[in-house]
This record gives C-alpha cells, sequence and structure tokens, in this order.
C-alpha cells in the first residue's frame, strides 16, 4: 500500500479551522479502498479510482452518497457521459469549499462510495445494478445524489426511491421531454427515461422545467399527464413551491437545460435554453424550500467539451446539492 496524499482546495477563509489537506489510501492498482461498512455485495461492484473533494473518510457516519454511474449506452447522439463522473470529480479540486449561496461548507456532509462497474452494452443488467446498488443503500437509511452517464440511470434510481418515499414527487430540469414509449424499438433509453418515470410514481406527481424538444405526441402526453413549463425554469418553479411543500422530491438535471452557449459538453445539444445563473438560482430556491431527498446530474459529455466549462458547472452544481441536501 502507498498512502498518497491529494490537496483540497480550502475556501478563502479555510474549512471552519480544519486542514483540508487529507490523506487518501491507495492500493498500487491505483483504486482507492471502497469503506469496509459498505457491505460486500456492493464492494463487488463498485470502483474507486477517485473522489470528490472534501468527501468523508466513513460511509458508515454518512447520510449523503455521491455515486458515480458511468453508462453512456442510450445515448441517441453522441456518446462519452461515461467519462463525466472522473472528470467532474477531477473540477471538483478547483472549487471553493464553502458555498455563498447556502453560507455553508461542503466538508464531510457526504462519502463518494465511487463508480458502479458496468457490464457494457448490457442495459437490463446495467439497470439491475443500479437498481440494486440504489437499493442497498437506500435500504440503509441514506440519501443519494448521482452523477451520470446518460439520463436512463436516473428510472432504476427513482424506482427504489419511488417504494420508499411513496408520495415521491419528481422533478426534471431538461431540454427534452424524454417520454417516449420508446426509441428505436427500444423501451429503456435516455429518450424513454421520464415515461418509464411517470409510470411508477404518482399521476400528477412529475414536473418537468425548461422543455423545449419532443414530439408532439410527447408534448400532448406532458400537457394531460405531467406539469410541464416551456424555456423556463426559475419563474415557473417560484410559482409550484407551494404545491410541493411537505412532499419529498427527487431532483433530475440533464445538463442541456442550459443554453450550448454555457454547457456544449453534452451528447444532444438543443438552443435556447436557460443561462448557468438560472440553474443555480432555482437550484437554490428548490434546496433552501423543499425536502429534496435524492438528486442526479446527467448527460455531461467530456469528450465534446474542449473547455471543461460543463464539468466545470456540473461540478458545482454538485458541491451546491450536497450542500444544500447536507442542511435537512
Amino acid at each position: 500500500m502507498i498512502n498518497v496524499k491529494v490537496k483540497e482546495k480550502a475556501g478563502r477563509k479555510g474549512v471552519k479551522g480544519k486542514n483540508v489537506n487529507k490523506s487518501r489510501n491507495i492500493d498500487n492498482g491505483g483504486s482507492k479502498i471502497i469503506d469496509e461498512s459498505i457491505g460486500a455485495y456492493l464492494r463487488s461492484i463498485l470502483s474507486k479510482t477517485s473522489s470528490f473533494f472534501n468527501s468523508s473518510d466513513s460511509y458508515k457516519e454518512s447520510d449523503l452518497i455521491l455515486l458515480g454511474i458511468p453508462m453512456d449506452y442510450t445515448a441517441s447522439n453522441i456518446p462519452g457521459s461515461r467519462f463525466a463522473p472522473k472528470r467532474i470529480r477531477e473540477l471538483s479540486y478547483t472549487l471553493e469549499n464553502y458555498s455563498p449561496f447556502f453560507d455553508d461548507y461542503i466538508d464531510e456532509k457526504f462519502y463518494d462510495i465511487g463508480d458502479i462497474v458496468m457490464p457494457w452494452g448490457n442495459t437490463a443488467k446495467s439497470i439491475k445494478f443500479i437498481d440494486e446498488t440504489a437499493k442497498s443503500i437506500l435500504g440503509g437509511g441514506k440519501r443519494i445524489v448521482s452523477i451520470g452517464g446518460d439520463h436512463l440511470i436516473t428510472y432504476p434510481i427513482v424506482k427504489q426511491y419511488a417504494s420508499k418515499y411513496k408520495d415521491l414527487v419528481v422533478l426534471q430540469f431538461d431540454a427534452h421531454t424524454d417520454l417516449r414509449k420508446e426509441w428505436n424499438n427500444e423501451k429503456y433509453s435516455h429518450a424513454t427515461v421520464l415515461k418509464l418515470i411517470h409510470d411508477i410514481i404518482k399521476k400528477g406527481n412529475l414536473y418537468q422545467f425548461g422543455i423545449r424538444s419532443g414530439s408532439k405526441e410527447e408534448f400532448d402526453f406532458a400537457e394531460k399527464n405531467c406539469h410541464i413549463y416551456k424555456n423556463d425554469v426559475y419563474e415557473p418553479l417560484k410559482k409550484v413551491m407551494g404545491s410541493l411543500a411537505g412532499k419529498d422530491v427527487y431532483l433530475t438535471i440533464d445538463i442541456d437545460v442550459l443554453d450550448p452557449a454555457f454547457a456544449p459538453g453534452t451528447g444532444y445539444i438543443e438552443a435556447g435554453g436557460i443561462s448557468s445563473k438560472e440553474l443555480f438560482d432555482s437550484v437554490s430556491l428548490l434546496l433552501s424550500e423543499a425536502n429534496v431527498v435524492g438528486a442526479d446530474v446527467v448527460e455531461v459529455c467530456p469528450p465534446t467539451d474542449n473547455s471543461d466549462r460543463t464539468s466545470a458547472i456540473a461540478a458545482k452544481l454538485i458541491r451546491e446539492i450536497i450542500i444544500g441536501m447536507g442542511k435537512i
């Protein structure tokens, strides 16, 4: 074993007096040692080669778990989101540990459990692995923040959340409706994921924001069965916050809700999106006033993100989500 020092960037005012240069144990193969308090089955399908900055060292003592899901083989345009968990973690080290949105620190509010090792190309088995991982983590009384991966990864996670939280509300920030019954004769796709989710939660509990692309049939379905808000996020979100009171909320953010000027690194860019400021304002509002029990950020595609701006935005989003959920 070798002991490697990884410097983690402190905020300008420090880390509440803590030393943020944490030791990380790494084996000679480059994989971090996963906390032995995690069950044997999960350890068998997880790999940890990097960590989001300022993660706790204890799975057992952490209520909030960060999970990477590097699956992108249902991407219908440009694959590459499998590389997002790794790149987003790397860029997390450029962030301050302090959030002015929440006036709080990220330090040790979560445990980064690593990535699920995916059976490449096997969608059914991948869904099974995600489902079983989410079930195990939630069954231990913890909550999950996930990094995709294409948007299909959200379905098995929400399936387990819906089993635990019987009146679960799902909020989707996205450019696309994702409400198709099938895509290229496949039921399980990033283009069908919100239809799959709609079918396992209570009717009326799916809210869609920022939507600006989809088939007419999808828009017609959404108008009848969902709460859909086209193009914008923040203003319609403010109007529905009252209806979320007392509800358990799961938030899924497809990075293409942003205009390509802000987030070019995604597999299916769609012009006419929101600004990064609107996205951060919306996330801050939601996390400040609603009971968000789980979240994910998906569809970041590092191979098309030459400036790293998309991955950097995603890293900051995850910091805000962790801090906001950590305040509960």
